[in-house]
């Protein structure tokens, strides 16, 4: 694959990152806006382990999506920086691994520091 081609992969894997936020951000909007109005504290003990186990699939699904497109574009790196007489941009971004690394882990953790304060939301 030339660079022009490992560069539009770069960007598409970016914006999968991104869009795999949205559901999960929605989401915890609604369960935010339920907070706010008090909703949980009437609510039967279906609907807060329902609203739970909901905000838990969505989230372990956008962490498992956004690790799996980090572990290609860390894979997508390496052949970036195997380019001869490739441009400034391809070199820089072939030296992103550790930032790479750095985003996994933190979807990772803020992902699971999320969802423990939507328990606590819910059930309060």
């Amino acid at each position: 694959m030339d660079e022009k081609g490992l560069l539009e992969l770069w960007n598409t894997k970016r914006s999968q990152v991104i869009n795999a936020q949205i559901a999960p951000t929605l989401m915890l909007i609604g369960v935010f806006v339920a907070a706010v109005f008090g909703k949980f504290e009437t609510a039967s003990d279906g609907a807060k382990y329902l609203t739970i186990g909901v905000a838990a699939a969505t989230g372990i699904l956008a962490i498992i999506s956004q690790y799996a497109i980090i572990r290609e574009a860390e894979v997508l790196l390496v052949d970036l920086k195997r380019l001869e007489n490739s441009t400034e941009l391809s070199k820089r971004i072939s030296i992103s691994r550790g930032l790479l690394s750095m985003s996994a882990i933190a979807i990772v953790g803020l992902g699971l520091a999320v969802f423990a304060l939507v328990v606590w939301a819910v059930l309060g």
